[in-house]
């Protein structure tokens, strides 16, 4: 038993029976399994349970036996301060800090079906890319296959918009905001940074955005970093962080970025005071993204944002690197941006009134140089050959909503090799 297998059961909600009783005896409704974190911290973010007529937000820690919460040093986290469940599959002991916080423990082992585990352990030990490894002929695809399955991902991610956009009052910067933010986040941060854009109101960055210490203090100090200032910078980050907060009156509501699994260049720290220049530079950011005409209008919105001088020579606060030099964004996260961000956004904003958006947008995509990853490396190994980025996304949007999941008769390549 280990806890991945305890993670696989409780992401997919293989259960005997979800009639859960938690080790002091309260009755736990699972509302939310909540979103599996493969990083540090808790092990599901976003759940919710329901104990005593009583409604819990916050996260959930998996663990083989209880005493692991000792053993993996969690007491005094702050990553594990909105913590509402300890699911364990074996309850050796007590943890007084959850019993003071009024946090149950919910004790596995009964609700689980031994032969699941050891299937689980048979399928783990197995490797296959996608289920039709062994037919697959890129001969099959269908024509406009790339065109089409990109279409769906932008039609999806416009749903998203769109519900962000009733949310933000019909306000498409906020939107475009809160999108950047998350796509600065990357995928250890990306989920934690929406937070922090979620949590602001964007009338205070309009209001601040010609200032850029300020704009800087503003994340920093959401983040919690500026607690303890330990330079001159830091200080004064800190000083206009305080006067932000009483001036909006912004909550004291703080967030928890990761640095783990992060090369030092997409530390928070970095992302975030690239965040803040891109934002302090170009005043009129979302009309600019709009009406670009081509991709090197696109580029040279980027191209020149940069962290502050306060990072030529650190990652994190106080600490000083012996790597010195301006942190521009690269051109590989340049493009990670305009793929994921701008061009769907272009697509959203355009589509009801446009109906030729869809061939401008795709021609922006066939511009960029395809993306590497280790999905598309996998491709490759079946024979594909990627040209640019309409390919890539086209092919990695594919795997994520129908290989990934194996549903297979419901994907054009599958019918077509399912029919030979």
């Amino acid at each position: 038993m280990n806890e991945d297998i305890l993670q696989y059961i409780w992401n997919y909600k293989k259960f005997r029976s979800f009639d859960f009783i938690s080790t002091d005896g309260r009755v736990i409704e699972i509302l939310e399994f909540g979103e599996w974190n493969k990083n540090s911290g808790p092990d599901f973010l976003f759940a919710k349970i329901k104990i005593d007529d009583i409604i819990f937000a916050g996260n959930i820690e998996i663990h083989t036996k209880a005493s692991d919460w000792f053993f993996h040093n969690h007491s005094g986290n702050p990553e594990f301060g909105n913590l509402i469940l300890h699911a364990v599959y074996i309850n050796d002991c007590d943890i007084p800090e959850l019993e003071q916080h009024n946090i149950p423990t919910l004790e596995l082992k009964s609700y689980i079906d031994e032969e699941l585990i050891q299937k689980h352990q048979n399928l783990k030990a197995e490797h296959s890319f996608i289920a039709c490894e062994e037919l697959f002929d890129k001969n099959k695809i269908p024509l406009f296959f790339e065109e089409t399955v990109l279409l769906k991902k932008l039609e999806a991610k416009s749903q998203i918009f769109q519900e962000s956009l009733s949310n933000n009052q019909n306000n498409y910067e906020a939107v475009l905001f809160q999108n950047l933010v998350y796509t600065f986040g990357l995928k250890v941060n990306a989920e934690i940074f929406l937070q922090m854009a979620e949590s602001l109101d964007f009338s205070v960055i309009q209001k601040i955005k010609q200032n850029h210490v300020h704009l800087e203090a503003l994340f920093f100090g959401i983040c919690g970093f500026l607690d303890h200032p330990s330079d001159e910078k830091m200080q004064v980050w800190k000083r206009e962080f305080d006067f932000l907060k009483v001036k909006f009156n912004l909550s004291d509501f703080k967030i928890h970025p990761k640095f783990s699994k992060l090369r030092p260049p997409n530390f928070p720290t970095i992302r975030l005071s690239q965040l803040a220049n891109l934002y302090h530079s170009q005043p009129n950011l979302f009309s600019k993204i709009i009406e670009a005409k081509t991709i090197e209008d696109l580029y040279n919105i980027f191209k020149n944002v940069k962290a502050c001088e306060y990072w030529d020579n650190r990652f994190n606060f106080g600490k000083i690197s012996t790597v010195e030099g301006k942190k521009y964004l690269s051109q590989d996260f340049i493009d990670l941006i305009i793929i994921n961000t701008i061009l769907p956004m272009k697509y959203f904003y355009h589509k009801n009134h446009n109906p030729e958006i869809v061939d401008v947008i795709f021609d922006f995509y066939k511009q960029m140089k395809p993306e590497k990853n280790s999905v598309l490396d996998e491709w490759k190994q079946l024979g594909m050959k990627f040209e640019n980025a309409l390919e890539t996304q086209a092919f990695l949007y594919q795997y994520k909503l129908f290989c990934n999941h194996k549903k297979c008769l419901n994907c054009s390549v599958g019918f077509q090799l399912l029919k030979t």
